[in-house]
């Protein structure tokens, strides 16, 4: 059973999310927040929540300090950013200072349900049009330097699944696409980012952002 921590001040929003936690988890546990004040002291209070979903506009957030806040006091929570705002910069922010992940609250049920499992199965989940950015985006962020060895280093299959990363796709899209097994997908995003010396999806996604996978991929 998982256990989750809504953080978000409007009644309405929590009570639309709770419907997907049910949909997407089996009898999951699910404890309410609508100040950044009594989310400190949840998540203090329950080492066994798995997950905590935070509005960064909430009472008390003043943006992303809250979430720094929030890191320092709960570090081994994951905390994803669930908002209106959809600003990529500030997704990107968000990330530096360890959140877990990205949801519009915008987003359709179907989508919010495979972001919460994907978040809860360890991996960083960020919306397709983020994953996609464009070139001034990722110009203006930092990313790791892919040496020709460490590309030549990857498989060609690794190379394939990169390359559907870049584009926004989900553990579960890019075993479609490829006809692979989600486990061997897993397996071979492990081998991608211990290979290019990254820790995370995301990393990877921003360092790959600009490889031309049609030359890589026909060697």
């Amino acid at each position: 059973m998982h256990t989750l921590l809504i953080a978000d001040d409007h009644p309405l929003f929590r009570e639309a999310l709770m419907h997907v936690i049910d949909t997407a988890l089996t009898a999951p546990e699910i404890l309410e927040a609508g100040t950044l004040d009594d989310t400190l002291t949840l998540a203090t209070a329950h080492e066994e929540i798995d997950l905590i979903l935070l509005d960064i506009n909430m009472p008390g957030m003043h943006g992303l300090e809250g979430l720094s806040r929030l890191r320092q006091q709960a570090p081994t929570i994951p905390v994803v950013i669930i908002s209106a705002e959809e600003d990529k910069q500030t997704v990107l922010r968000a990330l530096d200072q360890g959140a877990a992940g990205f949801i519009a609250k915008s987003s359709a049920r179907e989508e919010m349900t495979s972001a919460l499992q994907q978040i809860l199965e360890g991996e960083v989940y960020l919306p397709a049009s983020i994953m996609r950015q464009s070139p001034a985006l990722v110009h203006s962020k930092p990313k790791p330097q892919l040496s020709p060895d460490l590309l030549f280093s990857l498989t060609r299959k690794q190379l394939l699944v990169l390359e559907r990363m870049v584009q926004g796709d989900s553990n579960k899209q890019i075993a479609a696409h490829l006809n692979i097994a989600e486990t061997t997908v897993k397996a071979h995003v492990s081998a991608i980012l211990s290979k290019l010396g990254v820790h995370n999806r995301v990393q990877a996604i921003l360092a790959a952002s600009e490889l031309d996978f049609s030359t890589l991929t026909r060697r």
